[in-house]
């Protein structure tokens, strides 16, 4: 992993010094983003990104749809780095490659934009006797392996958020792991564990209806999409942030004048309000940054997760 974070920093230094190609004349023909299955998140950012970039850009913005992160990191490393072939994925471009044999490398991508960032919210079920995340931590170590909670496909945001909270709160919750994100909610509602992590969208409403009680969001800062919620940090562990991110990326080499040129009509659609209120009523928070603000997450963000998969010594089976 080491190898892959100095790999992946090389790559972006010199990439964006590289500007021999010139976006006088870009864009001549139709740009395609390769994102996931149709359905998802990364299907629905996608396509309001390219409805918002289509007009200014000229020629039209076609989203193509591959069965999953993989396999559409594979296909655009492959792509000519020229801007007419572009990805949207989210963390897992960076964090599958660290479990998992994969066909691609960090490396082979340029950051243009983050485009948005998934707020989770830790929740326990109403039984649980912990109406704060100091209140959860001390019941935590006072019964050390009783408390269950629900996780998710290892690598995944809400999987990454519990490990990192069971290793800075130093306590023993067991593992229950679910096949799909909404089987591992229902499973706290149902009684079957006593708390997850998973995204706003999916706990919000049992959270309104009594069902959950959301205790906090993992997010460095308050989040509008979980309104009342504190931080994970403010309330009880100093330091903790764990978040699933969206971007925009674009083949290694490709050109710094078609970054810079995609990257500032990328922001440009974030910072409508129609786009942030779209995102936002899909429990996603509009973020929009510049090239090099994204490669600077992204360092940061392969080191913590690094740590994470190594201490808590995670792997795929």
């Amino acid at each position: 992993m080491r190898a892959s974070r100095h790999i992946w920093m090389s790559a972006i230094s010199m990439a964006l010094g590289i500007g021999s190609v010139s976006a006088q004349d870009y864009p001549a023909k139709p740009i395609r983003i390769v994102t996931s299955a149709p359905g998802g998140g990364s299907d629905f950012i996608s396509r309001l990104i390219a409805q918002g970039i289509s007009g200014p850009l000229g020629p039209p913005v076609i989203v193509d749809n591959r069965p999953n992160v993989p396999i559409t990191a594979a296909f655009v490393s492959k792509a000519p780095p020229d801007g007419y072939t572009l990805l949207v994925a989210g963390s897992s471009l960076w964090v599958y490659p660290m479990l998992n044999e994969a066909q691609y490398n960090v490396a082979d991508f340029l950051p243009i934009s983050l485009i948005a960032a998934e707020v989770l919210i830790l929740a326990v079920h109403p039984s649980v006797p912990a109406r704060s995340i100091k209140e959860l931590i001390a019941l935590a170590k006072a019964k050390p392996g009783e408390l269950r909670v629900s996780t998710g496909i290892p690598g995944s945001p809400p999987h990454l958020a519990v490990q990192l909270l069971k290793l800075m709160a130093a306590v023993n919750i067991l593992d229950v792991p679910y096949k799909s994100a909404l089987s591992a909610v229902t499973g706290v509602v149902g009684g079957e564990v006593h708390l997850t992590i998973y995204d706003a969208a999916l706990i919000t409403p049992h959270a309104t209806s009594g069902r959950l009680r959301a205790l906090a969001v993992t997010s460095a800062m308050p989040s509008a999409l979980a309104p009342g919620l504190p931080t994970v940090a403010s309330a009880g562990l100093p330091g903790y942030e764990s978040v699933g991110m969206t971007g925009i990326f674009a083949p290694v080499k490709t050109s710094s004048s078609i970054i810079n040129r995609l990257n500032q009509e990328v922001v440009r659609v974030l910072s409508q309000p129609d786009v942030k209120e779209r995102l936002l009523n899909a429990q996603e928070e509009p973020v929009g940054n510049s090239p090099e603000q994204f490669s600077a997450y992204i360092k940061t963000d392969i080191a913590r997760v690094s740590k994470v998969i190594k201490d808590a010594k995670i792997k795929v089976e």
